[in-house]
């Protein structure tokens, strides 16, 4: 089964539909890069799609462990490079609420549980991940 359907709309963007749920997100090229950057750019998502998935996969454990982390934030900078143009870091940076009690045991868990995340896997060796964990 196909994940996406995504058409050239003109004007350097995209839109892609989720088929099984008909979510919509559109794409826009950045300004160092011909576009207006009034959309997320298809690089943008690499990183969007990082920080969601570090909270998905710490999500399941917190679920499964009764340990409330709702609230997380996560923030993520994408570093890019030239010759070629490419992604070369991802900086994330995970916040979790204040007032979270959670040994060192359940803290360990949970930073495992990011950095095992199927798009951290699926992310280029070449590519940095550098994540901080503010507890």
């Amino acid at each position: 089964m196909q994940t996406a359907s995504i058409v050239y709309t003109g004007e350097l963007r995209t839109t892609a539909t989720h088929l099984q749920s008909g979510t919509v997100i559109e794409t826009d090229p950045p300004v160092d890069n011909n576009g207006k950057g009034e959309r997320f750019s298809p690089t943008d998502l690499v990183a969007a799609a990082l920080g969601s998935c570090m909270l998905t996969i710490m999500g399941i454990k917190a679920r499964d462990n009764k340990w409330p982390i709702e609230g997380t934030k996560v923030s993520v900078q994408k570093i890019m490079g030239t010759d070629p143009r490419r992604i070369t870091g991802l900086n994330v940076v995970i916040d979790f609420p204040q007032g979270l009690n959670l040994g060192e045991k359940e803290r360990t868990i949970l930073e495992r549980a990011a950095h095992t995340c199927p798009v951290a896997h699926s992310i280029h060796p070449e590519i940095a991940q550098n994540v901080t964990f503010n507890w």
